[in-house]
């Protein structure tokens, strides 16, 4: 894959890094933070859509006068159309949690490119089952750290892989990227041929 601009990806996430890395391209990073809260009356599919927006210009405007190609995404899990965000306590996570258990959920992964001349958001739903966890499983998972900084509560790369029965959709856009349309977005902005 040549590439023929430069990226920078405006995320601390490493799963978004191992990503693009496993595809072969190359970026530098360059992680911006905004608050994610919704707006009042904001849809999930909206909150989405306007955080990747909004982290891909503000890692432009950080970086005036730079002509790379900015690449953000923002994902969130989405139950009965309510957002969960990332935990705040094991209180939280274990509500999280337990409302997932046995049932299907979406994924709503938005990435987001930007130069000087455009800026494309697109957006990619992904449906996830559940297997039924009891009390214990979701203590157990706490434990090990992995829910803390996860939309949901949960990693679909790590141990809660488990609790995944089914998806319907782009696993890399649960893990936080979807490759797929990426790969679309970057010969689209002549970052890679």
């Amino acid at each position: 894959m040549k590439q023929q601009r430069q990226l920078i990806l405006a995320s601390a996430s490493p799963r978004r890094a191992e990503l693009l890395t496993q595809i072969g391209v190359k970026f530098n990073k360059h992680p911006v933070d905004l608050d994610e809260s919704a707006l009042p009356a904001e849809r999930p599919y909206e909150l989405v859509m306007r955080l990747a927006g909004a982290k891909a210009k503000a890692a432009a405007k950080m970086l005036a006068g730079n002509s790379d190609v900015m690449l953000a995404s923002d994902t969130i899990v989405v139950l009965d159309d309510q957002a969960l965000g990332k935990p705040v306590d094991f209180a939280h996570a274990k509500h999280m949690l337990s409302s997932l258990s046995g049932r299907s959920h979406q994924v709503l992964t938005a990435i987001s490119l930007l130069d000087a001349y455009r800026q494309k958001t697109v957006c990619v739903s992904t449906e996830v089952q559940f297997a039924t966890l009891s009390d214990d499983d979701i203590e157990d998972y706490w434990a090990t750290g992995e829910p803390a900084d996860k939309a949901g509560a949960y990693g679909i790369q790590g141990i809660a892989g488990q609790f995944v029965r089914s998806i319907q959709g782009s696993y890399s856009a649960v893990v936080g990227l979807p490759l797929y349309e990426t790969v679309q977005l970057l010969k689209e902005f002549e970052v890679i041929k």
